[in-house]
């Protein structure tokens, strides 16, 4: 059995009214067909990817968010890569054993999609730095088998890692992977590619939906895509695309765990560095990611009296607490005691101290391994810097010469933030994409339905109750 190529674009941020402006992406909706998805619970970038790849939600395959308390160690650690934390059985680990029983061939890709490290995969790429003793960080790429990455960047140039992430992301990351994921088609011809295009992800955070040039962003979105689609086509590859979440316009955060300090919920330890969020003598804590944040409470007997708490917060739409997570398929050990919703235009900040002494160091830099919540401020440029070139070569030359400095420019005021997602939207125009070709699926689908509708192309006999 011959197994068709197909290839899954996940392009952030995308969805049915913003799909006008990307021809090419159009054009494959008018040959096939297009779905708005509704969204999981949160629509965030590691539990969706998660719920794309299993056909679970968060109950079942453990993501709970972007970032989460390991209990364990009381550590709070976000965007972590290890395949091995998805509790669920992933799409391509399932493909391979359906190939293997009908006696097909199969290898995978998976280009910047979350997760990859230990995935079940034959070809990776994925952002990894590499971090020194004396703190320094190298940007670079990481990726199996030994020498693929060399190849790509040998062959393309070095992943522009700058504009992945960052106050100058952007979109050459996008075109770079892109070009990477036509490479890799074009030269080990795998079975399924799942290729991660970031570009939509960027100025809708930052400025807002409403205020971002969205159909020149989409139309870049489109052109970028462009070489991967042609090495398709060459190849007779199928291309679906999808996208995890929809962004919104918001006006204005929520500093939950400065609530919980000044309630004497949240305790910090002061060091030479700054306040330090100390989770093992916090009685409650939330661990904030776009418009959800999971709230930790260390003793059961407080959970009610924390879950009313934080309802009780100007900005707080939802509280779900122990059992009530259910509800929005939360009730997982990862997950915490209490689960809190932001109103439509408002979304969670992760600072906790009280005051600018303080300030941890890591507070107005990039990062996103550190921080005990997700910052898109990470974003923007401090807008208090009068001359951001200057004050970056100033830093850059310190660094050089050894001098322990920081490159301070991520500002502190959340209310810059204009866009943010994590609550899944209800207007079908406004959903996250799904688009493919063969016989038309349902006319409401949600994010877990996808992984099955891709393994239905690649095998047309798939039953997933008879696997």
């Amino acid at each position: 059995m011959d197994i068709r190529p197909l290839v899954l674009i996940d392009a952030v941020g995308l969805t049915p009214r913003l799909l006008e402006h990307a021809p090419r992406l159009r054009a494959l909706a008018r040959g096939g067909w297009s779905r708005p998805l509704a969204e999981v619970a949160p629509s965030v970038t590691c539990t969706a990817q998660a719920s794309l790849l299993t056909g679970k939600t968060a109950r079942e395959h453990g993501v709970v968010a972007n970032g989460r308390l390991f209990r364990d160690t009381g550590e709070i650690r976000f965007w972590q890569q290890s395949n091995r934390l998805i509790e669920a059985e992933p799409l391509y680990a399932t493909a391979r054993r359906a190939a293997a029983r009908r006696d097909a061939s199969f290898r995978s890709a998976q280009l910047f999609w979350w997760f990859n490290q230990g995935a079940d995969v034959d070809f990776t790429a994925t952002p990894k730095p590499h971090y020194g003793a004396d703190g320094s960080k190298v940007f670079g790429i990481a990726g199996t088998p030994e020498g693929f990455t060399a190849r790509l960047e040998a062959d393309l140039g070095a992943f522009p890692f700058h504009t992945f992430w960052g106050p100058f992301a952007g979109l050459p990351c996008t075109s770079w992977i892109a070009r990477a994921a036509a490479h890799t088609l074009a030269r080990e011809r795998p079975e399924l590619t799942l290729v991660y295009l970031p570009h939509l992800d960027y100025d809708p955070q930052r400025f807002g939906p409403a205020r971002a040039d969205m159909p020149r962003l989409v139309a870049e979105l489109d052109a970028a895509a462009a070489p991967l689609l042609d090495a398709a086509e060459r190849l007779g590859a199928r291309v679906w695309v999808v996208a995890e979440y929809a962004h919104v316009d918001v006006s204005r955060p929520v500093y939950l765990n400065r609530a919980l300090a000044a309630q004497g919920l949240l305790t910090v330890r002061d060091g030479p560095f700054g306040a330090v969020l100390d989770t093992f003598a916090s009685r409650a804590f939330a661990v904030c990611d776009h418009q959800v944040a999971h709230v930790y409470v260390q003793h059961p007997r407080d959970v009610q009296a924390v879950a009313d708490f934080v309802a009780a917060q100007t900005g707080v739409s939802r509280v779900y607490a122990g059992a009530a997570r259910r509800d929005v398929a939360l009730d997982h050990p990862h997950a915490g005691e209490v689960v809190a919703c932001s109103d439509h235009d408002a979304w969670f900040a992760y600072p906790y101290w009280l005051n600018d002494r303080q300030e941890p160091d890591f507070a107005r830099t990039v990062d996103i391994h550190r921080k005990p919540g997700y910052d898109p401020c990470e974003l923007l440029i401090d807008p208090t810097i009068r001359v951001p070139k200057l004050h970056l070569a100033r830093r850059l030359i310190q660094k050089k010469l050894g001098f322990r400095t920081l490159f301070d420019v991520t500002p502190l005021d959340a209310a810059l933030i204009r866009g943010s997602h994590g609550v899944p939207a209800t207007d079908p125009d406004a959903c996250p994409i799904l688009i493919g070709d063969g016989p038309e699926p349902p006319a409401r689908l949600h994010t877990t339905d996808a992984r099955n509708l891709i393994l239905r192309a690649l095998f047309p006999d798939w039953d997933p109750d008879a696997e």
